[in-house]
């Protein structure tokens, strides 16, 4: 899908608030306020947009202190561009720059939804469960 007519590209970057809660919406994750995204977009370590013929369509983020812990976060693909590979082509731009700039010994963590968990697993991320652990949350609205 990288070849000469490949109608996908992806660059570096984040996408606007209104663009950012849309495609997070169309992918049918939660939507966010837009003064909390306007918050936390200029924190993020990096991020790629992925679009069709310039429209953006998909998107992934890395956050965190730069240095022992990260987390991937708002990967997501326009409900009509999935099943084609593009959340593989977000996973790999992004575990790239991981192995590119992260230390050796940071932790990256995501959570993973559904069936998105056996992509991560080709990224090598696996259940927490595994290492005496368990994944935790808690959401403000819900304290």
């Amino acid at each position: 899908m990288n070849g000469i007519n490949d109608p996908y590209d992806m660059c570096e970057g984040v996408p606007s608030v209104g663009v950012f809660r849309r495609l997070r919406t169309d992918a049918g994750l939660s939507d966010k306020a837009s003064e909390a995204v306007a918050l936390a977009l200029p924190n993020t370590w990096y991020g790629v947009i992925l679009r069709h013929e310039g429209e953006p369509i998909g998107m992934g983020r890395i956050i965190g202190d730069g240095g022992t812990a990260f987390q991937i976060v708002d990967i997501c693909v326009h409900p009509a561009h999935q099943g084609r590979g593009l959340g593989k082509r977000i996973m790999a731009a992004l575990t790239e720059e991981l192995e590119r700039r992260a230390p050796a010994t940071a932790y990256v963590s995501l959570i993973a939804d559904g069936p998105a968990r056996f992509l991560y697993e080709k990224f090598g991320f696996a259940d927490t469960a595994r290492h005496d652990s368990i994944g935790m949350y808690r959401l403000m609205n819900e304290s």
